[in-house]
């Protein structure tokens, strides 16, 4: 038995990690653990969504050049855009619900999921460098969206990376 996981777009093993359950109870199992992921980003976008629509009602709003306000309304379409994939999986939950299509719902959430992270990483970026180049000088940015990239590269790409091809901890010694 195989199944697609939210963490990979590869088939595993279901009983590889020790569980016993049925296609059902771990389709169960992961779209509650997608529902996890998609409240953190949720916050995240809602919290970086109102610091951008804020932003429009300063008085020194006016005071951006035209670099900044392009930046800023390419950030704003992204806070929508990450904002429609976050609450996608939970439209196709409820058009889906009763219709027993779980295991496929759980399959394309993941990878709405994925993209959204890729939209949350680009929205975090476009901000700090924002902020950043409004508040300091266009060097400063530039600064800020080099260290913001090789943050959230190292962090969500460079790191699982590595833990995939490193062989696993015991229980005991993972605690």
């Amino acid at each position: 038995m195989t199944s697609d996981l939210p963490g990979g777009d590869h088939d595993v093993d279901d009983r590889a990690d020790g569980r016993d359950e049925t296609a059902n109870e771990r389709a169960d199992r992961n779209w509650d653990e997608l529902l996890q992921e998609l409240r953190v980003m949720q916050t995240g976008t809602q919290i970086l969504t109102g610091f951008l629509l804020a932003v429009a009602f300063q008085p020194r709003f006016t005071d951006m050049d035209a670099l900044q306000r392009d930046l800023y309304v390419i950030l704003v379409a992204l806070a929508a855009i990450a904002t429609i994939l976050a609450l996608a999986p939970v439209g196709m939950h409820r058009a889906l619900f009763g219709h027993r299509r779980k295991p496929d719902l759980v399959r394309i959430a993941a990878r709405i999921v994925r993209i959204d992270l890729i939209v949350i990483g680009a929205l975090t970026i476009g901000v700090t460098t924002l902020i950043v180049d409004f508040t300091v000088n266009r060097a400063a940015g530039i600064v800020a969206l080099i260290a913001a990239l090789v943050l959230v590269v190292a962090l969500w790409m460079a790191l699982p990376r590595i833990m995939r091809g490193r062989p696993r901890m015991s229980g005991a010694a993972a605690d």
